[in-house]
């Protein structure tokens, strides 16, 4: 069975390109400084002097439209950004941050496989005992800031203060600790008052939520209208002169309990490391498999409700941006992504008898849902 698999455009704007185009928008940086770095900088800004960039875990555009009534600052422009593949926290904080693909700054999914321990890591919490050292390959643009006369500052809640994912992914940058949105916004408000400042203001509830309850719930739409009150007030608090930019990681839809399935064991026998998200699957073989028939047996398996491909068809499908050559034996020897709301469970540790434990809202393959972010420009960075 052939598949006619999607491709990923490589000359859109998305999450790599939102700090190079505030460093640029700041005057700290131009078409020299980066082109030296590798960088991209294709989201217009108008000039400012400091930049607070707000990152929304898990809202996705789709979403947000949905509940435009709720989000009237939010849904004052529709401008939207890609998020990128896969559409998972940890790979998208990281794109964001270093201004580069999964495939050259190797985060490539929520869990990865270590060529070096034989294992499967975390690579949202695991840094701190699962993460072998020098896994981020790229310095984060927030260590860069410093020389071209930028202060870099992050604002999120306490609890991720001392990770080792902030010491890594959000390296070189101040941490503010402040754990309510309305605490969040008071402190980036503070880090502009003087000077020239980067700010990222990180807000995880809504993700949190929809992952218990759905995006859909009366408990996400009431935190999506709590928050564009405090956004608002955020563009109201800061000088004329500091531009506000609002974005997501990705998007997010709701499963069904019905199409949230378990991995076929028949599909399981070769494999070694299950890593990823339930809707973007890495599957680790070994040696002497032959991963051809795999994903010729996994497509004819689950038809359309997944794309698989083997490793080689994933890169060269772009779904991983640009893939240096030490992160590629970290992406799976065949990556299964989820179509419309399936979702594909790893549930070999599950005891006998026990009823497994699924997410509503989910994210991590290439819909619409999780891919398109949304892209709103205030303050000074209005047009």
């Amino acid at each position: 069975m052939t598949q006619s698999l999607p491709t990923a455009p490589d000359a859109t704007a998305n999450l790599a390109d939102v700090l190079p185009s505030c460093l640029v928008a700041l005057g700290a940086a131009d078409d020299t400084w980066l082109r030296a770095h590798g960088l991209e900088a294709r989201i217009p800004l108008r000039p400012a002097r400091s930049a607070v960039v707000v990152l929304v875990d898990g809202l996705g555009a789709n979403a947000l439209g949905a509940r435009a009534g709720h989000a009237r600052f939010l849904t004052g422009s529709r401008k939207r950004l890609r998020s990128g593949f896969p559409t998972t926290t940890a790979a998208a904080l990281s794109t964001l941050t270093t201004g580069r693909s999964p495939g050259t700054h190797g985060v490539v999914g929520y869990s990865g496989w270590s060529p070096d321990t034989g294992e499967v890591v975390n690579l949202l919490s695991g840094w701190d005992d699962e993460v072998p050292a020098g896994w981020l390959r790229t310095p984060t643009l927030f260590t860069e800031a410093p020389g071209i006369g930028v202060d870099p500052v992050v604002v999120g809640p306490a609890r991720y203060e001392s990770s080792g994912m902030t010491a890594n992914v959000l390296s070189g940058a101040r941490y503010v600790p402040a754990d309510t949105v309305a605490q969040r916004v008071d402190a980036a408000i503070a880090a502009t008052l003087t000077g020239t400042a980067l700010v990222y203001l990180y807000v995880p509830e809504l993700d949190s939520i929809a992952h218990k309850h759905g995006w859909q719930s009366d408990r996400w739409t009431a935190a999506l209208e709590s928050l564009d009150g405090e956004l608002a007030r955020l563009v109201a608090g800061v000088a004329r002169d500091v531009g506000v930019l609002v974005t997501a990681d990705h998007g997010i839809l709701d499963v069904p309990d019905e199409t949230n399935i378990a991995i076929d064991p028949d599909r399981r026998e070769d494999v070694v490391g299950v890593a990823g998200d339930p809707r973007g699957r890495q599957l680790t073989v070994g040696p002497g498999t032959d991963v051809p028939a795999l994903v010729e047996a996994g497509s004819s398996t689950y038809g359309k409700r997944a794309y698989v491909a083997s490793r080689d068809e994933a890169v060269a499908a772009g779904w991983f941006g640009a893939v240096s050559e030490d992160v590629l034996p970290r992406i799976g020897d065949v990556v299964v992504v989820a179509r419309s709301t399936w979702a594909f469970n790893d549930d070999r540790a599950l005891k006998p008898g026990a009823v497994p434990k699924r997410m509503i809202g989910q994210h991590g393959a290439m819909t619409d849902d999780e891919l398109l972010v949304p892209l709103r420009l205030a303050g000074a960075f209005a047009s």
